[in-house]
């Protein structure tokens, strides 16, 4: 039976010692709440304080990780610009702000057919992150079996390109293969500032999968909202609650110093 977090996860996350740990932080569903289209989502003034101080603790050690790509995490999070892998782990910035890029877009043509939805309802939101495509259908959650058709459909007609689908919260999303979170976060820990210390990550749906399964071997430890993963430290109840735990971890360390 699943465990949903109370009190004693934010007392094991107040405890994290932020001269030691990197935080790899997941975006959407994690840090800030689900909302109907992803262009709706919002990021409080309390949040980008948080995240702000515990950069300036961790000497940089804080990483946004998200299937986002890295120019929207800059518009959403602004005027922060931190670490990040973006595009599932398409794409990585560190903090010197090198970026590396482990994959080709998808081809306009492919994703413009992706899109064409018209056939399938109303309800269906599209998002293009040059990466992958998703289509969101929370507001239409009867036409899943019909946009998976069409997804299979549109990857057919472009059977020379590379590709594969990635089921997420109430979304099917097309992206190039061989790309992930877990692999992406190997590497950004081999780069100062995150070399040498454990990296600490809170993720809340499958697309995390990658990321829980490489903690083991990195030496890291696992955090989830509200769905259990093998080998998990804790589970928050929702993103509320990771952004107390975030606030708190700041305040407490910032009241030490």
């Amino acid at each position: 039976m699943q465990t949903i977090a109370n009190d004693p996860v934010m007392d094991v996350f107040a405890k994290l010692d932020l001269r030691t740990v990197a935080l790899l932080l997941d975006v959407d569903g994690t840090i800030i709440d689900i909302a109907p289209s992803p262009t709706e989502v919002q990021v409080s003034d309390a949040l980008l304080q948080s995240l702000r101080h515990l950069f300036d603790l961790t000497g940089g050690a804080v990483a946004l990780v998200s299937g986002r790509p890295i120019n929207d995490l800059d518009r959403l999070f602004a005027p922060l610009r931190l670490p990040a892998i973006g595009g599932h782990g398409a794409e990585m910035r560190l903090s010197d702000n090198q970026i590396f890029y482990w994959a080709r877009p998808l081809p306009q043509e492919l994703r413009q057919r992706l899109a064409d939805t018209a056939s399938l309802g109303s309800g269906i939101i599209v998002e293009d992150k040059n990466y992958s495509l998703a289509l969101h259908y929370r507001n239409a959650p009867t036409q899943a079996e019909r946009i998976r058709r069409h997804i299979a459909t549109c990857r057919t007609a472009f059977a020379d390109e590379p590709t594969e689908l990635l089921l997420g919260k109430a979304l099917f999303e097309v992206k190039r293969p061989g790309i992930d979170k877990g692999e992406s976060i190997r590497k950004l820990m081999a780069y100062p500032p995150f070399s040498g210390r454990t990296p600490v990550f809170i993720g809340d749906d499958i697309t995390d999968e990658s990321v829980f399964e490489v903690l083991p071997d990195i030496g890291g430890k696992g955090f989830s909202v509200s769905r259990h993963f093998p080998g998990l430290t804790g589970i928050f109840k929702n993103p509320s609650q990771v952004r107390s735990a975030l606030q708190t971890l700041a305040a407490n360390r910032r009241a030490r110093s």
